[in-house]
């Protein structure tokens, strides 16, 4: 391989698909990495990247030498909240005119933080397909936008158990096996 070959990516395309671009928090995501080929060369694996970042606005005094004074420095503080690379295929050799789909499963993790968009923060969170390449760039999808919500908590549904009807010993009317005296004449329920 030449040397200004390992700087430039092969040609190759990779996209990467999802059924919808809204997750619920401790939701697995089912999806397809597609790769085609048009140049010969080795891959290392082919993975999605699901990243979360929090975007904080802050501010600083600084002192500013043509001023002579200090001044108010505004600047964006990022972190990585949730960083994961879900395999998706191995060690493969490509050749012009490959073409394959790769089924890819990414879970949003139930403790993550909701997406939120603000003035003075955010919380963004992203996914794309890559196929890794040693030794040159990778290859890599549009990287997508995911919505993360909250799960929906729907109305908790409690099942009846059914209970059995014997007859009271006294006065012969139904009541049931689990009461303890009869609702028709109040007789205690011999055991």
């Amino acid at each position: 391989m030449g040397l200004f070959k390992r700087f430039k990516k092969p040609k190759a395309s990779v996209s990467l698909t999802i059924p919808k671009s809204t997750a619920a928090m401790g939701e697995d995501l089912k999806g397809a990495i597609t790769v085609s080929s048009e140049d010969e060369f080795d891959v290392s694996e082919v993975r999605a990247e699901l990243r979360c970042v929090e975007k904080k606005r802050k501010e600083r005094w600084e002192f500013d030498k043509q001023r002579q004074r200090n001044v108010r420095r505004v600047y964006w503080d990022l972190a990585t909240l949730h960083s994961s690379d879900p395999k998706a295929g191995g060690k493969l050799h490509l050749v012009p005119g490959f073409k394959k789909t790769f089924p890819v499963s990414v879970n949003i993790p139930a403790g993550g933080r909701e997406s939120f968009d603000g003035m003075d923060a955010n919380v963004t969170w992203s996914i794309k397909g890559v196929v890794a390449i040693d030794g040159r760039p990778d290859v890599t999808s549009e990287t997508m936008e995911l919505q993360v919500i909250r799960p929906a908590g729907g109305p908790t549904v409690v099942k009846e158990k059914e209970v059995a009807m014997i007859p009271c010993e006294y006065c012969a009317g139904v009541m049931p096996e689990t009461a303890t005296s009869c609702p028709n004449c109040g007789a205690p329920r011999k055991i």
